[in-house]
């Protein structure tokens, strides 16, 4: 018990990161005379809801009224947390629309309408953004920069790290949009920490071999390469598939009903290391269920946004970072689980607690997920 409770002690802060982060989403377009900058801002109504209380009554629901009689108070907040420089001067920020609603995946979101006015940008452009970091480091901003001139955009995440970035005045290169989207495909598997628990509980038997109803080691390397390779070879097919159906809107499916069978997934695989069930088709679990993990790694992607000019080079460069954030996570594993896969701690520690551990803590993401409960975490 003490084991079991020390990997539930290991695996608690997942319940908390598995959350949807908080993110706002900017459109940023220059205009082809280089001194004026619209922008589109969406913010969360609950972020806003959380720094300036918008919900007087106290009665848990936000009305238009409530949000528009202090939509001065969010432009205030909002523009003192976003600075454009031209050069060394910063830009003066103008409302260009009053503010609107609009609904996203994940709740209501409050709409900026901006003009930044600039000087010339022949001195370059940089963008600031700090918006909602001192109460949450791990929110990030979604940016979509339209150089001048430009047809396409550019996507760009701000966050605690790289909170102030320079924009680019020539549009983005085939090469700079395939690294970029790349870049953001590694990132997000390496945060998606259900996709990481789903493709772990698939690995953790791979290095062992069901005999007489127990777990008993592999007896070469050999034989558990070729069993990973069929469970990450499945995964990364299905995932590929729905990851591009829809991000080209081939198919479209509710968000809670995507998370909700992801946190699904992680459960049954894990439970399925206790009884081996599903020992010798594995591969199968992992097809099955990687087409649900792809419409999740979609809306990643839909968050991000496509440039249109460079629909399939984003694609490609997203599922490609995905598959590196994956070959990644498996190159550490396997030597790690072959090495110690005839202890006691592996087949009994790992496998049997750890996929309990896992077990539990995607019950709770399922139930957060799919009756939107807000929990303690």
């Amino acid at each position: 018990m003490r084991l079991l409770a020390f990997l539930a002690a290991l695996l608690l802060p997942l319940a908390a990161a598995a959350h949807k982060p908080s993110d706002s989403y900017l459109t940023l377009r220059a205009d082809a005379n280089q001194h004026e900058v619209a922008v589109r801002w969406d913010i969360a109504l609950r972020d806003l809801d959380y720094v300036l209380e918008l919900d007087r009554d106290g009665n848990g629901q936000l009305t238009w009224g409530e949000v528009r009689t202090r939509a001065d108070e969010i432009t205030q907040y909002a523009t003192a947390r976003l600075t454009l420089e031209a050069g060394d001067k910063a830009c003066a920020w103008q409302t260009a629309a009053p503010l609107q609603l609009d609904k996203h995946s994940d709740g209501t979101y409050a709409v900026l309408s901006l003009t930044a006015k600039c000087e010339p940008f022949a001195k370059g452009l940089r963008l600031h953004y700090a918006l909602l970091f001192d109460v949450d480091p791990s929110h990030r901003g979604l940016v979509q920069w339209v150089a001048p001139g430009g047809a396409s955009s550019q996507a760009l995440v701000f966050g605690t790290d790289n909170a102030q970035q320079p924009l680019a005045l020539q549009p983005a290169g085939a090469w700079q949009t395939l690294r970029q989207y790349l870049v953001d495909g590694t990132w997000h598997i390496w945060i998606g920490y259900d996709h990481i628990l789903f493709l772990l509980s698939l690995l953790l038997p791979a290095v062992l071999v069901r005999v007489a109803g127990d777990w008993e080691p592999a007896p070469s390397l050999k034989r558990s390469l070729v069993e990973v390779l069929k469970v990450v070879t499945a995964f990364t097919v299905a995932h590929s598939i729905t990851l591009s159906l829809a991000a080209l809107e081939v198919i479209s499916l509710p968000s809670r009903i995507v998370e909700s069978t992801i946190a699904a997934s992680v459960v049954f695989a894990a439970l399925n290391n206790l009884r081996g069930t599903i020992e010798k088709k594995r591969w199968v679990m992992a097809f099955v269920f990687g087409l649900i993990h792809g419409f999740g790694f979609a809306s990643v992607l839909a968050d991000l946004g496509l440039p249109q000019g460079a629909l399939a080079l984003a694609l490609v460069g997203f599922n490609l970072g995905v598959e590196v954030g994956q070959i990644a996570i498996v190159a550490v594993f396997v030597p790690i689980a072959f090495a110690l896969r005839r202890t006691a701690f592996y087949r009994h520690g790992v496998l049997t607690f750890g996929s309990i551990a896992v077990a539990l803590i995607a019950a709770y993401w399922f139930v957060q997920r799919a009756f939107d409960f807000q929990g303690p975490f």
